[in-house]
C-alpha cells in the first residue's frame, strides 16, 4: 500500500520538475577575508570622542594613586637580581605569608635613604609609593621545570608590558646587550624608531623610552 502510494506521486510530481541542467545556478560572490574586512572598517575613537568617553573624577578619588603593578615570578632570587641590578630598583619591602606558602617582593625606583627602618612605618610608606611593581613568589616554583607563566603577549593576548623612562634608550639598550638582556625590539627595529623592548626573566614585556623623543614618536604617521 506504502509502496503504491509513493509510486503515485512520483509520477505526479516528476514531470513538474524542470531537468536539472535547465536550472540557473548562481555563484555567490567570494568571501572576503574576515580578518581583513574587520581591518578596513575599524576605527579608533577620535580625540573628541575619547575626551567625551571620559568622566569627570569624583572629588571623593582626588587622593587615589596608582600603587602597583604584580608579577608572577618562577625564581625570587633570578627575579631580584635583575630588577634591582638591571633595572636600578631597590627591594622596598618583602611580606611573607607562610600559611598560604608565598612571598611578595615590593620594588620601586626609590632612595635607599629613604626606606624607613621601622618594619610597620615600612610597609606603610611602601604602600604609599606611586608605581610599584609587586612580584609574587609562589613557593617551590623555582624548583619546578615545568612551570611557567603567561606574559600576555601570547594568545590569547591580554597584559602587555610595564613602561621605563630613561635619559637615553641607545645608551640603556647598549648596556642591555652587554648584560645579555633579551630584546623583544631593539631601538632602531620596526617603524617606531628610538624605541625598545626587553623581557624579563619570566618573558614579562618592558618598554626602554626616553620622554623628549616620544613626541616625535606619538605625533609621526607610521602608516
Amino acid at each position: 500500500m506504502l509502496r503504491a502510494c509513493i509510486g503515485r506521486f512520483q509520477h505526479v510530481v516528476t514531470p513538474l520538475l524542470p531537468p536539472l541542467s535547465a536550472c540557473p545556478i548562481s555563484r555567490p560572490p567570494p568571501l572576503r577575508n574576515m580578518s581583513e574586512a574587520k581591518k578596513e572598517e575599524a576605527k579608533g575613537l577620535t580625540d573628541s570622542e575619547a575626551r567625551e568617553a571620559c568622566g569627570e573624577p569624583d572629588a571623593s578619588t582626588k587622593d587615589f594613586i596608582f600603587q602597583q603593578t604584580m608579577f608572577r615570578i618562577k625564581d625570587p632570587r633570578v627575579s631580584l637580581d635583575f630588577y634591582t641590578r638591571v633595572l636600578g630598583m631597590r627591594l622596598l619591602k618583602k611580606l611573607d605569608f607562610p600559611s598560604m606558602k608565598f612571598s611578595l617582593f615590593f620594588m620601586g625606583f626609590e632612595k635607599a635613604e629613604d626606606i624607613p627602618s621601622d618594619p610597620a612605618d615600612c610597609t606603610a610608606w611602601t604602600f604609599s609609593r606611586k608605581a610599584t611593581l609587586e612580584l609574587t613568589h609562589n613557593w617551590g616554583t623555582e624548583n619546578d621545570p615545568e612551570q611557567s607563566y603567561h606574559n600576555g603577549n601570547k594568545p590569547p593576548q591580554g597584559f602587555g608590558h610595564i613602561g621605563l623612562a630613561v635619559p637615553d634608550v641607545y645608551k640603556a639598550c647598549e648596556r642591555f646587550k652587554e648584560l645579555k638582556v633579551p630584546f623583544v625590539k631593539e631601538p632602531d627595529a620596526g617603524k617606531m624608531k628610538g624605541l625598545a623592548f626587553i623581557q624579563d626573566p619570566d618573558g614579562y614585556w618592558i618598554e626602554i623610552l626616553s620622554p623628549k623623543p616620544m613626541v616625535t614618536i606619538a605625533s609621526t604617521d607610521w602608516s
